[in-house]
């Protein structure tokens, strides 16, 4: 059942205080962004986090100790794939579980596969078990706009099939979207998978493009522009993505008859910027020029991710409001300051 237009504009920050919130991959991107969000929302957080050397670990850490200061928040390092750990974790209770933990990447799914079954479908049977067993009143789960593969009917909508991925990674994702189903069917779990489309902001990952290709422009060094810059993305900016995170886990499904309380939404800015004018921003901001190295489509890759946005903002409210150049220059000032890069000196 879609909340009426007055349940999306209540103050979600209402609905939030005082709840005990898990949030799995809090030492990730979106996972510590979301885990502060929630803490100034009124929320006590548990994040956990397993250290996957995936990238540089000590990035991860860093995210972790930005939240430390708060007498809300508790670390824990629990690996979500080891049954015995996770089943102790979810006895102690909690009220919300926003779950962010999985392997991420299109193309390392082509080199690591194992990770992929370990990481997002073992694990997130755990998830779906502790859930089961000691009920929370909400799962919020990241999915990806992988799973649309194939699809070319833009914008991607939630209407679409779904069935035909391009790469293991897609594949898990859509397997988490049906494993949830299940559980909110047969147990009348309260589950709602977010397809996130390409995220970006301070403290990013350093495997995703914004990240990749500022080191580059900053040291003089290629970067790897697959479909000649001709790809097109739905970047939308993390705060804004959190922002939609908590509104959806401050507003459970419900049931409806017969129907499992269970939803699935886009998440993402509902606007495609082509690769080449997002490299060209980061040229302006960082005052350098990029060295391109023009390089063809990759297998398991789409050419344009672009977000129908209308149910999310229909149920919750959502509306993303960072414009690019923004976001990017919030980027910009963190990475100079995370990494002491210096001003490129007017070069671009």
């Amino acid at each position: 059942m879609i909340p009426s237009a007055a349940d999306a504009r209540k103050p979600v920050s209402a609905s939030i205080a005082g709840q005990r919130v898990l949030v799995t991959g809090v030492a990730g991107f979106i996972g510590m962004h979301a885990a502060r969000a929630l803490l100034g929302a009124g929320a006590s957080v548990t994040g956990i986090d397993n250290f996957d050397p995936y990238y540089d670990t000590a990035l991860k850490k860093a995210r972790v100790e930005t939240l430390r200061g708060n007498d809300r928040f508790a670390f824990e390092r629990v690996d979500l794939a080891d049954a015995a750990p996770t089943s102790a974790l979810f006895a102690r209770g909690f009220d919300g579980v926003v779950h962010l933990a999985a392997q991420p990447g299109v193309r390392h799914s082509l080199i690591d596969p194992g990770a992929y079954v370990r990481n997002n479908v073992v694990a997130f049977g755990h998830v779906l078990e502790g859930c089961r067993h000691h009920p929370v009143r909400h799962l919020v789960y990241a999915s990806s706009s992988s799973v649309y593969g194939a699809n070319h009917v833009l914008p991607f909508s939630e209407d679409q099939p779904v069935d035909h991925p391009v790469s293991l990674y897609a594949a898990t994702k859509k397997a988490n979207e049906l494993m949830a189903h299940s559980y909110s069917h047969l147990y009348r779990l309260p589950t709602t998978g977010l397809r996130f489309f390409t995220v970006y902001g301070p403290w990013g990952r350093p495997d995703q493009a914004p990240m990749l290709f500022a080191k580059a422009i900053v040291d003089g060094s290629p970067i790897d522009v697959f479909n000649e810059g001709r790809m097109q993305r739905d970047f939308t900016y993390v705060d804004d993505i959190v922002e939609g995170v908590i509104r959806v886990l401050a507003r459970p499904p419900a049931e409806d008859g017969d129907k499992a309380p269970y939803a699935i939404y886009n998440i993402g800015n509902h606007e495609a910027v082509e690769l080449n004018d997002f490299i060209a921003s980061l040229e302006r901001l960082l005052g350098r020029r990029a060295i391109r190295n023009l390089r063809p489509m990759q297998p398991g890759d789409v050419r344009t991710t672009y977000a129908s946005i209308d149910r999310l903002a229909r149920a919750t409210g959502f509306a993303p409001h960072t414009p690019l150049e923004d976001g990017l220059a919030r980027f910009v000032d963190w990475y100079r300051d995370y990494y002491g890069v210096g001003d490129g000196g007017g070069q671009c």
